[in-house]
């Protein structure tokens, strides 16, 4: 896949899993965390399983292993920073003001 192929899937795959896992991320940090986490699906795929399943660009398994690589990366990024997303931050707020 070229790079435009990787921006794409990332953005894509990242916003999909901003929903999946309950992040606000934003369009740039959803971005690249999908390009890493298509990355690190890849990696998983090919060390767990021998697949390569990052070939070509409209293939359900790259998109499978894309949004399924960025799920685990933003959840343990979650774990690791300990903070729940922005959405939930602000619902907070609103609740303590009534």
């Amino acid at each position: 896949m070229g790079i435009i192929a990787w921006i794409v899937l990332g953005l894509v795959a990242g916003l999909i899993a901003e929903k999946l896992t309950g992040e606000r991320l934003g369009w740039i940090v959803a971005g690249v965390s999908g390009i890493v986490g298509a990355l690190l699906g890849g990696w998983l795929a090919k060390t767990l399983f021998n697949v390569d399943s990052l070939d070509t660009f409209f293939s359900a398994s790259t998109w499978i292993t894309a949004i399924v690589g960025t799920v685990i990366l933003q959840l343990v990024l979650r774990a690791v920073t300990g903070r729940t997303g922005r959405g939930s931050r602000a619902r907070r707020r609103m609740a303590s003001r009534r």
